[in-house]
């Protein structure tokens, strides 16, 4: 059983999300909010949230984002895993600073919808299964769902419409769309290139034009992405020095 919230402030949304998160055949308790402050308000630990950006201003004048963020900043209990849901695409960047698992924009595609919830619930079973262990990212393949642990990633690429995740023992590929990972794996991995997504763990060097992993590979690195890549991997470093 897991613990769902729908925060909007529009009443048939919610009503339309608690019908799709019904017809996945998933054991849960659907909470709805109307506001940011009627969230905050519930002391129970949620599993997953469907977030709406733009609330209604209200007494509490908390947008989604600011809810996100102050759920973010918790320091006990359980995290949910965020799933914004909004009729603005502007807002997906924003999405990134607070560790979103995914993005939705309205008017929400049922099929979409279902690609996303599955692999939240993979991931919040996952995670309840094996709280020791580091992050994971679980994909579907051939009907079949696998489970990577991040360390175990160099990169991945994208190949007409399918990804593929190079791992420290091989090569795995899967049907999934690179811009909807580099979302779900931001506080660890960077879009170098349209066509790669790099684990900074395994940077060992870069130049304008391209980057060099530990393993000895060596990618394309797009000169609009420079800047923001080497922003990306020092804060990375950094966090990692406790810096």
């Amino acid at each position: 059983m897991i613990r769902i919230a729908i925060c909007d402030d529009e009443a048939n949304t919610r009503a339309y999300l608690s019908s799709l998160i019904r017809a996945q055949s998933c054991p849960c308790e659907i909470v709805e909010y109307a506001s940011a402050g009627d969230c905050l308000a519930d002391t129970q630990e949620l599993d997953l949230l469907f977030l709406d950006i733009e609330l209604a201003s209200s007494g509490d004048r908390l947008d989604g984002m600011a809810l996100a963020r102050t759920i973010r900043e918790r320091t006990t209990g359980t995290q949910p895993v965020i799933i914004f849901v909004t009729g603005y695409e502007r807002y997906v960047f924003d999405a990134f600073d607070v560790g979103a698992f995914q993005y939705l924009l309205k008017p929400v595609d049922e099929e979409k919808f279902a690609q996303v919830f599955t692999r939240a619930v993979e991931q919040i079973q996952t995670r309840r299964e094996n709280p020791q262990k580091g992050p994971v990212l679980t994909l579907q393949s051939a009907n079949a769902s696998k489970t990577v642990p991040l360390d175990s990633i160099y990169y991945i690429e994208s190949s007409n419409h399918k990804v593929e995740l190079h791992l420290k023992d091989g090569v795995f590929a899967c049907y999934a769309k690179i811009g909807d990972l580099e979302l779900e794996l931001q506080d660890q991995f960077f879009r170098i290139h349209k066509g790669y997504l790099v684990n900074l763990s395994y940077v060992d060097g870069y130049s304008k034009t391209e980057v060099t992993l530990t393993n000895g590979e060596r990618l394309l690195l797009s000169k609009y992405k420079y800047q923001d890549f080497v922003k990306a991997y020092l804060h990375f470093l950094k966090k990692g020095a406790g810096l």
